[in-house]
């Protein structure tokens, strides 16, 4: 399975940004599926996760402010983030079972 994560990019305190998650696999609609960030020096955080029944879960640091959403027709994942914080930045990652994409990074600064 591969995964492709974009729209990472630049944006000030309390802007928003929508990551993208597109999976090469047309039995998609049966993953679950999950974000988590890294910041450089940290480890690796879980903060979003969506599954196969549409069902959703949020790490403490972004509940209320973050929603993760799926497109089963069309093999996409998304991570609508709003409210953005500078300790946001980080490379955020799109994850199913062993497989991660390349990540995508959220820079949130003035």
């Amino acid at each position: 399975v591969q995964l492709v994560e974009s729209g990472g990019d630049l944006v000030q305190p309390g802007g928003s940004l929508r990551l993208t998650c597109a999976i090469s696999d047309s039995t998609f609609s049966s993953y679950s599926m999950g974000w988590a960030r890294r910041v450089p020096g940290k480890g690796l955080e879980w903060i979003s996760g969506i599954y196969s029944d549409g069902s959703t879960y949020y790490g403490d640091s972004v509940k209320g402010r973050f929603t993760i959403s799926r497109d089963n027709a069309k093999n996409t994942v998304y991570l609508q983030m709003n409210s953005l914080k500078p300790e946001d930045t980080a490379v955020y990652y799109c994850n199913t079972g062993g497989d991660w994409g390349q990540g995508t990074q959220v820079t949130v600064s003035s």
